[in-house]
């Protein structure tokens, strides 16, 4: 079954799982926040069929996530680089992140941590904040649709 586009739908969520909605994106995203840059590190580190991971890289590449930059060894290769459209998932990786360790995981239960580089201590919870500094929730947030007031 081909998948719907849906680059003109008028909800941002959808025009983003568009480009990035598929589980080998974010973990092509979440390696690239890893400091990983070359195909062969992406597809060694992920497991993922080379024509799998050539085609998410290509969509990253198109939608400005990535960019081909030149090997930073100075080889012929091209390696893979966050751009800013790019760095700025980092807090869906994280929120992504922090719901896993929450619901996924046994009390107990080791997983990977992320830490502060500076004094390797674990970074604190994300929680989306009001204009006036409060906890905001599905309770006291709603969506405007396009047409509405």
């Amino acid at each position: 079954m081909k998948r719907k586009s849906l680059e003109d739908a008028q909800c941002p969520v959808a025009r983003t799982l568009d480009v990035i909605g598929d589980w080998w994106s974010l973990l092509i995203v979440r390696d690239a926040f890893d400091g990983v840059r070359r195909f062969s590190e992406f597809q060694k580190g992920l497991g993922m069929a080379k024509n799998i991971l050539s085609t998410r890289l290509r969509t990253l590449v198109a939608h400005g996530v990535l960019e081909t930059v030149p090997a930073s060894d100075g080889s012929a290769y091209q390696e893979y680089a966050l751009t800013a459209k790019g760095r700025a998932l980092f807090p869906v990786i994280v929120g992504l992140r922090q719901w896993g360790e929450d619901y996924l995981f046994s009390e107990g239960e080791t997983h990977s941590t992320l830490v502060e580089t500076d004094g390797g201590r674990p970074i604190p919870r994300m929680t989306p904040t009001g204009s006036g500094g409060q906890p905001l929730t599905p309770l006291n947030t709603r969506v405007v649709k396009v047409g509405e007031a």
